[in-house]
């Protein structure tokens, strides 16, 4: 049996939602970039990159994750509120397609270090909407109280002073309003804000030739074998429908958890079961290192018992971990079969945000990943155990 702690992915049904994304974007000139922050695992990037997709970098290390997985360099984009010199210096060395600058002085800095190299580098800017995504508030990042992008200030400062940056190419916009969004009326907004503030770019910097309109669609955590794949059609429909800015220009997209976050899972066993007067708790090896979402935001995640039970009686547990904080917990009052030391549970929806934000802390070992594709082990006769 595979030791536990470990993150499972299932590469068919991720091959079968980068096929639906590509059938939707099909004709169209919409292109896709995986945003690589939701998961930087080297054989989930090769399968992205292989269905023809951009990557979306945010740090100087994932645009070597994306050059490492062969992603060309002119197909990714940098973004980030804090770039640093170095991070910069590396997008610029390696001829990165695009970078979506945030502030004023980063834009000054960027003309600086390409005015050094003898470059001209397409910038893009990242402008803040004021659109609220209806999400959590910690993955909010399209409010004016939000830190991301260029401030209304900023922007005008811009106006006085961009013709006098001769190493940035100013050609676009960049937004971003947020992430886990479900509720398609808030992109209309977004596209709302979209074209004011593409009549105002045009006016006052010049043509826009570049529109990048990030990601946000959320997934189902609550039953994610009814929908293991998001409304891919109803989120294009919503930019086809409601965008006339330079029907022309390619519009570009980051998406992230939708397209990795349900092929994954975290499977683990039970170390040991507690009972109190009003409580169970069934104690994992697997804890907040492994999958940070519950203790930082309270997300939920199904949790499932993987082992063949012939118990049919269900009791309520805590499913907590072993690290030494009392937010390392999964679940309250998860209802499961009995459950006993040695026991095998799944943990849903961890393709995204679970490995790219492990952590050893407490000492621990990062745990390993199986990619897993049931036709390719039928293909060659193989069986995985587990």
């Amino acid at each position: 049996m595979k030791q536990t702690p470990y993150y499972f992915y299932d590469i068919d049904l991720l091959r079968q939602t980068l096929n639906t994304v590509n059938k939707e974007v099909k004709g169209s000139k919409f292109k896709v970039h995986y945003a690589i922050k939701a998961n930087q695992n080297p054989g989930i990037l090769s399968e992205i990159r292989l269905a023809g997709f951009g990557a979306d970098c945010v740090s100087g290390g994932e645009i070597k994750y994306a050059l490492d997985a062969n992603f060309p360099a002119d197909e990714i984009v940098f973004a980030g509120v804090g770039k640093t010199d170095a991070e910069l210096i590396y997008a610029l060395e390696n001829r990165v397609g695009m970078i979506h600058c945030e502030s004023l002085q980063e834009i000054q800095v960027i003309n600086e270090l390409a005015q050094e190299r003898n470059l001209i580098v397409n910038v893009a800017l990242r402008l803040n909407p004021n659109v609220n995504p209806l999400t959590h508030e910690k993955i909010s990042t399209g409010l004016k109280e939000n830190k991301f992008g260029f401030t209304a200030q900023e922007f005008n400062e811009l106006r006085d002073i961009h013709a006098d940056l001769m190493h940035v190419n100013i050609v676009g916009l960049h937004f971003h309003i947020g992430s886990q969004i479900s509720d398609m009326s808030v992109f209309v907004d977004l596209c709302e804000r979209v074209e004011e503030l593409a009549t105002v770019f045009e006016s006052e910097i010049g043509e826009l030739k570049y529109l990048n309109l990030g990601g946000g669609l959320g997934i189902d955590y609550f039953d994610p074998d009814e929908n293991p794949i998001p409304d891919f059609a109803s989120y294009f429909e919503v930019f086809r429908t409601c965008l006339t800015v330079n029907p022309s220009m390619g519009i570009h997209f980051e998406l992230g958890r939708s397209i990795v976050g349900q092929c994954g899972s975290l499977r683990t066993q039970v170390l040991y079961v507690k009972q109190s007067e009003n409580k169970n708790f069934a104690v994992l090896d697997a804890g907040m290192t492994e999958l940070l979402r519950p203790a930082m935001y309270n997300a939920y995640h199904k949790i499932e018992h993987l082992t063949s039970s012939e118990e049919k009686e269900h009791f309520e547990y805590d499913i907590v971990g072993p690290i030494c904080e009392s937010s390392d917990c999964f679940g309250k009052d998860i209802s499961l079969p009995k459950v006993k030391r040695g026991d095998i549970l799944t943990i849903r929806s961890c393709g995204a945000y679970a490995e790219s934000m492990s952590l050893n802390y407490n000492g621990r070992d990062r745990v390993e990943s199986i990619l897993h594709s049931a036709s390719e082990l039928l293909e060659h006769n193989e069986v995985l155990s587990i």
